[in-house]
């Protein structure tokens, strides 16, 4: 029913408020073209300035200003696509209102199509139609070839099967050899099978998947957590939740952390339901990107895995969400609008009232108290599938054994190392450090190499011979000489990373089959996936590896893993240093014998009487949880309180730090608010710009956004080169 039916025509034009996605809060006025029917949630096209961009029916505008009408624009044409559900724009509100960032930024998360929106456009193909061409050459050749077969052929794809321009293809039709025909638009994905594999589950997962299909069958807003040790079954177990929402005709998505990761993943959903789901994330090409979209917004996709950008796709009966590794950090958007997408998934579900699940071995300390509070429904899966016991995790101190000088591994894991590789199981060595070293000098003169526009040093990256900043990308080549003292053959590579281990495995074991898997080294989501499938299948005996290698994935010969540096993440002044590094550590020594033998985790370290390493050797997740967790409420730090960053920065120190002072000066007073700083930045600069810090701390109870927001409306506004970001529950603290 049109909302407008129930109010009084009005004189003029009709007018509806219009929301672009741009970093604008406010909605624009546009009159509606007579003759085109138009309700909240449609998009259309709009001018806006001297372009045209795509854009979404917000709301009527019941009492537009009179004295406006003949200086408002039309609203240029109605996209034929399906409309944003009132759901997905509550989401755009809330997320916006919550963060603190305008509308408009939170609505070009929903919208990724661009131009690309609207029906598909009809692609060409070609076929075999006519006589040769007068003319053969080698490359014509190849095209009759490969158009042999008789069948209608992409154009661009017979191109490139045949190896030749597209502008060859245009002359074969020319000459009257191909004939161009409309291909047919591809069909629709096809539904999962809920029936298609039924899974052989353990008593304990049999209960779980019970438990979840009870869950989605009450059809409303509840979280359930997956709480399962690695290697228990938990993709199995959300599973049977997915088969009982496809079951009801309604959609799914999955959250995963890093989508580049997903082939293990996508190859057991097939199993289990005979098709793939639809995937979303930045590697898929535009012309699959739109079609993706308009399968989700038209309800033909049924489920779709996705990295935290899927969480604001257009579904049309949205049924269950699942986020995978719910504790990863990679849920929380560093740029542009600051959201985290595991708690935005949470409200996004209570919005839509439909339930959602969280799944992890190690869930974050805010999930973990809402299990324990009863907000949640915990879940546990407490043994490995199959029988398979949890690892044994011993530490090596490093103080008593440490490695020879110049290497990194000590005796004891080398020997543990070579042991398995006689056995003919695979070892992981495990380093969170890309590159070959995490700095270079000059044993001459003592020149360090930095980063000429941020306040680090430049990483030795050895397989690309440069040296790289890892915040900002600013790169020079390796040079022979130092460009301080001009010495020769001076330079040093201080620390290790991933690919000085894995010049350090070569040399210990040369007979070994190696590989070094780090984000810097994928080349492209296929890559990654190959090299995922090598290791899986037992083609390499020793996997270097970084976090990448934390994140669910299962290697069936891999029983041993030697954690380099355990300490590396402990002391870095982040308040949740402790409980990253016991979730890194536990999810990587997960990987270790989870099909067969009895797997084992070395933790080097110079603390091995930390309470995280105690913990981890103990398998004791309890203790942890009960100390972190006692800490959090002693010092009131999330979730018992709410934490805010505000960054300010500028081209130089004086100006961001002048402004950071005159702005925390205006900050409300509030007892229940504590504003720290400003002080500089742990990491002071970045891309040439000088970073002051201000933290808040509230309460709980507190409406931070709300302090927030008044706090800024009678801030001195940022001018010139100045910038402002702010930061609602902050994951990062450099």
């Amino acid at each position: 029913m049109d909302p407008s039916s129930s109010e009084k025509p009005p004189s003029g034009p009709r007018v509806v408020d219009v929301l672009v996605p741009v970093a604008l809060d406010r909605a624009y006025s546009y009159r509606v073209p007579r003759g085109v029917e138009l309700r909240p949630g449609d998009v259309v096209s709009v001018p806006l300035g001297a372009r045209e961009v795509t854009a979404v029916v917000w709301a009527e505008n019941h009492d537009p200003d009179p004295r406006l009408h003949n200086r408002l624009k039309d609203v240029s044409e109605k996209i034929e696509v399906p409309p944003l559900r009132a759901e997905l724009r509550a989401l755009v509100d809330w997320v916006a209102n919550y963060t603190l960032s305008p509308r408009g930024m939170v609505l070009r998360m929903c919208l990724r199509m661009g131009e690309h929106l609207g029906p598909e456009r009809v692609r060409a193909g070609v076929r075999l139609a006519g006589p040769p061409p007068q003319r053969m050459t080698s490359a014509r050749r190849r095209v009759v070839e490969v158009l042999s077969d008789g069948l209608l052929h992409g154009k661009s794809d017979a191109a490139r099967e045949a190896g030749v321009s597209v502008g060859v293809i245009d002359g074969l039709v020319d000459e009257g050899t191909l004939a161009v025909e409309p291909l047919p638009k591809p069909p629709a994905p096809p539904p999962p099978d809920p029936a298609f594999a039924k899974p052989d589950f353990s008593p304990d997962q049999d209960k779980a998947a019970a438990l979840l299909r009870a869950f989605v069958a009450r059809d409303a807003f509840q979280v359930a957590l997956i709480d399962g040790v690695t290697g228990s079954g938990k993709t199995e177990v959300y599973f049977e939740a997915v088969a009982e929402t496809a079951t009801r005709g309604r959609q799914v998505l999955i959250l995963m952390p890093e989508i580049a990761l997903t082939g293990q993943f996508l190859d057991r959903f097939a199993q289990r339901f005979g098709v793939k789901p639809i995937e979303w994330h930045s590697e898929l090409t535009p012309r699959t990107r739109a079609r993706n979209w308009a399968a989700i917004a038209a309800g033909e996709a049924r489920v779709v895995v996705g990295a935290r950008s899927a969480l604001f796709l257009p579904y049309a009966n949205l049924g269950l969400i699942v986020v995978d590794e719910e504790h990863d950090q990679a849920y929380k958007q560093g740029d542009g609008v600051h959201y985290h997408a595991r708690d935005m998934a949470v409200v996004r579900a209570h919005i839509a009232k439909i339930p959602v699940v969280l799944a992890s071995a190690t869930p974050s300390v805010e999930t973990e108290v809402n299990a324990r509070k009863g907000r949640y429904a915990r879940v546990p899966l407490p043994s490995r599938f199959g029988g398979q016991h949890m690892p044994q995790i011993e530490t090596i101190d490093l103080r008593r054994a440490p490695p020879p000088r110049g290497r990194f591994v000590s005796p004891p894991l080398a020997e543990a190392v070579r042991y398995a590789v006689e056995r003919r199981e695979q070892a992981l060595l495990f380093l969170n450090r890309r590159g070959y070293a995490p700095l270079t000098l000059c044993r001459a003169c003592g020149h360090r190499f930095s980063c000429n526009i941020c306040d680090a040093w430049l990483v030795d990256h050895r397989f690309r011979q440069r040296l790289v900043c890892h915040h900002c990308g600013f790169s020079i080549p390796r040079p022979r000489q130092c460009p301080h003292c001009g010495a020769e053959e001076t330079l040093a590579a201080i620390g290790p990373g991933v690919e000085r281990l894995q010049e350090e495995a070569a040399a210990l074991f040369p007979e070994a089959r190696t590989m070094v898997l780090s984000s810097d080294l994928v080349t492209s989501v296929e890559t990654m996936r190959a090299e995922l499938s090598e290791i899986a299948e037992g083609r390499v005996d020793i996997v270097i590896g970084t976090q990448l290698v934390a994140k669910g994935h299962n290697f069936p010969r891999l029983n041993l893993v030697g954690v380099v540096d355990a300490d590396l993440g402990l002391n870095n002044g982040d308040p949740r240093a402790a409980e990253r590094t016991f979730q890194l550590l536990n999810q990587v020594i997960g990987r270790a014998g989870r099909e067969q033998g009895r797997g084992v985790g070395y933790l080097q370290t110079y603390q091995p009487e930390h309470p995280v390493m105690k913990a981890l050797v103990a398998n004791d997740r309890q203790a942890f949880y009960d100390a972190e967790i006692a800490l959090r409420e002693r010092t009131l730090y999330p979730p018992f309180g709410r934490l805010a960053s505000l960054i300010v920065s500028a081209g130089d120190r004086s100006t961001a730090e002048g402004f950071a002072r005159k702005l925390a000066s205006v900050a409300p007073r509030d007892e229940a608010v504590q504003v720290l700083g400003p002080a500089e930045a742990p990491l002071a600069v970045v891309k040439g710009r000088y970073r002051f810090r201000l933290l808040v701390k509230a309460a709980r109870v507190v409406d931070l956004s709300g302090y927030l927001r008044a706090w800024l409306a009678g801030a001195p506004k940022t001018t010139g080169n100045l910038k402002l970001e702010v930061d609602v529950d902050p994951q990062s603290f450099l």
